[in-house]
């Protein structure tokens, strides 16, 4: 806790949505304003200063951002909030509009100036009129860049910003602008960092992992940034226990990558790869520039080399022009793969983008049909890949006690992702938060699995 010379404390309320990468990001301002004297309330009616940090990914996400922006304004009201900050990538995709339509908000923050916030905050403490902070596009976080790792005993770790790649339903290089790749040495000497402090499990994040250094490479022939080299040396030198990737694309998915991953003990045998679709002519629509062949040949490869990796994938359905042949054709593949784990979006139709003007828009009727065919089938195929588990002891780590009951321990093996994958829950048994340990199971569900601590 840090105290004013004044005696006075200063308080601020974090509110940070959508995907981990944007959670970089609000540790980052934590960080900044950590040396600026603040302390961080848990509870948003007690703080003077509430940052939400927006998703603006999709529609649903957009709507949660805005609901939570107005809830929090409510506080101005009620408790003793003096400044409402909005910052993220709705903030940065959505600048004029979100200025004019929320004037309940007292700053507004791009995504490539939130790592001056503590100089913008001192700004309103001083009378600064300017609210709009948008003179940057994007920021690359440096080596010497404040950050608080929210996580404990797990961090998610950024090695880029921004996507090369212009598949037409997305919008993240319009909001995060094209790739730019940090240096090998500055993610592993961040890595170390975080490991110091107490991260047992380092998660690789960017918009694209196979991506990584491409951006580097093309400038310098000579530089040594690829995702083979940045993987061996976390692996090697980081002294994380587990390292899982996140955000593998199949055309980059390399014998080489996959025999790395294969050798390397502390890299989890986890591919989380975001197929889309399996249909050709679809691939093609969302300019994903891969084929089902090749698709196929990177499953292969994986399981090839490592028979008892999980793998970890997402569809949209109701893609404009998808066909109910051509749906069928990825529901017969998704039977067929067995994935350990599917993620499913219903298209959303996204302003700026190519497949938002497409013909062939497909009604939400339709996709909600799609969705619900494609996630059932998987979940039989998921129930039955549990029900595997039972007798067998596996490590995991310790995540805490259950959100339902405290009569329960939550904790996770290597094959399930923070926030995204089932859990194993612990009910014979004690351990720590952050704590190895064997866990036999005894009970399985659809997603998640009951087990017992053993020695």
């Amino acid at each position: 806790m840090s105290i004013l010379k004044t005696g006075s404390q200063k308080r601020v309320h974090f509110v940070s949505l959508g995907c981990p990468k944007n959670l970089v990001d609000t540790e980052i301002m934590l960080g900044a304003l950590s040396k600026d004297g603040y302390v961080v309330s848990e509870d948003a009616e007690k703080a003077d200063t509430v940052i939400v940090n927006t998703c603006g990914f999709i529609e649903d996400a957009k709507r949660e951002s805005v609901e939570k922006i107005l809830q929090m304004a409510e506080l101005k009201k009620t408790g003793r909030l003096k400044n409402l900050v909005v910052a993220g990538c709705l903030t940065q995709r959505y600048k004029d509009e979100l200025v004019e339509s929320l004037p309940e908000a007292d700053l507004f923050v791009g995504s490539g100036e939130f790592q001056n916030i503590q100089t913008i905050l001192r700004g309103r403490e001083n009378g600064t009129p300017e609210k709009r902070f948008f003179h940057l596009p994007t920021y690359l976080q440096e080596e010497g860049t404040p950050r608080i790792n929210s996580q404990g005993h797990r961090a998610y770790l950024k090695i880029s910003e921004g996507c090369k790649k212009r598949c037409a339903f997305c919008a993240i290089p319009l909001i995060r602008g094209n790739l730019q790749s940090r240096k090998v040495a500055a993610v592993v000497a961040e890595a170390k960092l975080l490991v110091a402090s107490g991260a047992k499990e380092l998660i690789v994040i960017s918009h694209d992992f196979t991506d990584y250094g491409w951006d580097l490479r093309r400038q310098n022939a000579s530089a040594v940034e690829s995702p083979y080299e940045l993987l061996r040396a976390l692996a090697d030198d980081s002294g994380a226990q587990w390292i899982r990737v996140l955000y593998l694309y199949p055309d980059g998915v390399s014998e080489e990558l996959v025999d790395l991953i294969r050798t390397r003990e502390n890299l989890v045998k986890y591919f989380d790869m975001p197929l889309q679709h399996i249909n050709d002519e679809i691939l093609k629509s969302m300019n994903r520039r891969m084929t089902r062949p090749q698709i196929e040949l990177a499953l292969e490869r994986i399981r090839t080399a490592i028979p008892a990796a999980v793998i970890r994938t997402q569809f949209i359905v109701g893609f404009p022009g998808e066909t109910e042949e051509q749906f069928d054709e990825l529901i017969e593949f998704v039977k067929a793969q067995k994935f350990d784990r599917v993620g499913c979006f219903k298209y959303s139709p996204e302003e700026q983008t190519k497949a938002g003007t497409m013909k062939g828009q497909i009604d939400e009727e339709t996709k909600e049909r799609r969705y619900q065919k494609l996630m059932s089938v998987q979940r039989r195929i998921s129930r039955e890949k549990q029900k595997r588990l039972i007798g067998k002891v596996l490590p995991v780590l310790v995540e805490g006690f259950s959100d339902e009951t405290e009569l329960l321990l939550k904790a996770r093996t290597s094959q399930q992702a923070p926030e995204i994958d089932g859990m194993v829950y612990i009910n014979e048994g004690s351990a720590n938060i952050g704590e190895f340990v064997n866990v036999e199971i005894t009970a399985s569900h659809d997603y998640d699995v009951v087990g017992r601590i053993v020695t």
